[in-house]
């Protein structure tokens, strides 16, 4: 199909419950398309909005798994690896925009999806074994047995949750708990009942099912990596080492930027080194340090210059990190107010050794820079705090004025550019900020392996979750053991790829060549808010 609201499917690989499902609520939130997120889950038991525990029948610690509450319909179910997770986020057109009868038919529509894949891919005898919903083997039988649970809420005519088929997983995990509060059946897995097949094929088939079923438009599918398939993966990946670099040609006209360690670059490099302070200008090795220095402006680093992390890209230093310094925060204020700063930007590494991954110097910095400079607008570009709640609750409550999170690349090459990190966390923690009310913000970095589609997919997922504001810029290789440059893009593209995102619906889209995150931070946060900001008088 062309026409039509687009249908996106995305294969998100494993994925902890709470980020998926902050992910679905800002996609049913914000997002204009039909999508179909299909994953794994890290071992979980979910309590629908009417369950208790009294179904839980032991610990879930016990057996390494964590307890959520959903949103959704149903009783206490399990999720867990070898199970492939449907999450549905549609439009419907039903009479009632969500009621009873609506929700029935939609229940009978996912029911039927699971049906056709379980039977394409042999399992003949499988349906419904009424009044319980799900997916049976031999439902007229004298055994009955659930291979899929299904459990949806629909609202204002927008689907959320949806379904679970056991592909392969280890079942013991179903005896701790009675199964959707159903008791004298038992749980099966196209495993058990003979059923040899890869969670590939079993993805596969229900994309195609669900296009067949749901799409009311073209239909885009991207995928994260999948582990068994070393083309997913590049050698730097795999720990071979960077591998030789690609017959690229030699760097265009376009990336070539001049020297120019003007006065004020003096003067803000010695401001820095004399205030021990660390800026991602230097450390990532940023073209435009000569030309945002030497404006006045800068990217500030905290929590120490060695990260716990190796992304593929990435300059920083990754050796073990020293412990936290308690007085960089109002060092950093200090430097903002002798650089008279409207508009600061403060970034840091990934700290995985603490256990709020940070957050707390983020909030000591955001306080510091407001104590000492109340008129300043503050940016903060901040790790994924592995995705704990609780801890990027503690920056979004510190309210800065853009949350700042780096997608970096697409689907397909995450695990090749940034393999510590996650395209569908990524997403969650920009969902959850702007849930919270916050203008948000990300960036990609093109010329990776990555194809134009793709870069388009990224930006319809960015859209899709609300965030304001995306910037798009070449990559550059730091050094020879860093992820080669694979192509040269041109600046046309870039040209192209702001019209695609604005067109999606991004309200700011900064797309060139030598764009980084934090370029022009001040003029996109203005663009997006429509509040003018006038930068205040450095020091003579």
């Amino acid at each position: 199909m062309t026409g039509g609201r687009p249908f996106r499917v995305r294969w998100l690989g494993r994925v902890r419950y709470r980020d998926a499902l902050a992910l679905q609520q800002g996609l049913w939130a914000h997002g204009a398309d039909d999508h179909l997120l299909l994953l794994e889950h890290h071992p979980v038991y979910t309590l629908g909005v009417r369950a208790t525990t009294e179904h839980l029948l032991a610990p879930p610690e016990e057996v390494g798994a964590d307890l959520e509450l959903a949103d959704r319909g149903g009783d206490i179910t399990f999720h867990g690896p070898g199970q492939l997770v449907g999450y549905p986020l549609l439009h419907l057109a039903g009479k009632r925009g969500g009621g009873m009868a609506d929700t029935f038919d939609y229940v009978r529509s996912v029911e039927g999806l699971v049906i056709d894949v379980c039977r394409d891919l042999g399992l003949e005898d499988v349906g419904r074994f009424d009044p319980y919903p799900g997916v049976w083997v031999r439902p007229d039988g004298s055994d009955p047995r659930k291979v899929a649970a299904i459990g949806v809420r629909l609202s204002r005519g927008r689907t959320m949750h949806g379904f679970a088929l056991n592909v392969d997983p280890d079942l013991s995990f179903f005896d701790r708990m009675v199964p959707c509060g159903i008791t004298g059946y038992g749980v099966t897995s196209l495993a058990a009942e003979g059923i040899e097949v890869s969670m590939r094929e079993v993805v596969d088939r229900v994309a195609e099912r669900a296009a067949e079923r749901w799409a009311k438009g073209p239909v885009d599918r991207a995928d994260v990596a999948w582990r068994h398939r070393s083309i997913d993966l590049a050698a730097f990946t795999r720990g071979e080492g960077p591998g030789e670099p690609p017959p690229v040609e030699r760097k265009p006209e376009w990336m070539k930027v001049k020297l120019d360690t003007g006065p004020e670059y003096r003067r803000l490099k010695g401001l820095m080194r004399g205030k021990s302070l660390v800026t991602v200008c230097e450390e990532a090795g940023c073209p435009n340090i000569f030309d945002c220095w030497n404006d006045g402006t800068a990217t500030f680093m905290i929590n120490g210059e060695r990260c716990t992390r190796a992304c593929g890209f990435c300059l920083v230093d990754t050796r073990r990190p020293d412990a936290t310094d308690p007085g960089e925060p109002a060092r950093v204020a200090e430097a903002v107010a002798e650089m008279g700063l409207a508009h600061a930007v403060v970034t840091a590494v990934a700290r995985d050794d603490l256990p709020d991954g940070g957050a707390a110097e983020f909030v000591a910095t955001i306080r510091a820079i407001r104590a000492v400079n109340p008129g300043t607008a503050v940016e903060v570009l901040i790790p994924d705090c592995k995705g704990d709640p609780d801890s990027l609750a503690v920056v979004f409550d510190a309210r800065p004025d853009v949350l700042n999170h780096n997608l970096e690349t697409v689907a397909r090459l995450q695990r090749t550019v940034r393999p510590s990190a996650s395209y569908a966390r990524s997403l969650s923690v920009l969902a959850r900020a702007k849930a919270a009310g916050l203008t948000t913000k990300s960036s990609l970095i093109v010329g990776m392996g990555e194809t134009d589609a793709e870069v388009d997919g990224a930006l319809a997922d960015l859209a899709g979750i609300g965030c304001d504001i995306v910037t798009i810029g070449q990559y550059l290789r730091p050094t020879t053991n860093h992820l080669p440059v694979e192509r040269w893009v041109e600046p046309a593209k870039f040209d192209r790829w702001r019209e695609v995102g604005e067109r999606l619906g991004i309200p700011h889209v900064e797309s060139g060549p030598l764009v980084r995150s934090s370029y022009h931070a001040r003029q996109a946060a203005e663009a997006v808010t429509g509040v003018p900001v006038t930068l205040a008088a450095a020091p003579a």
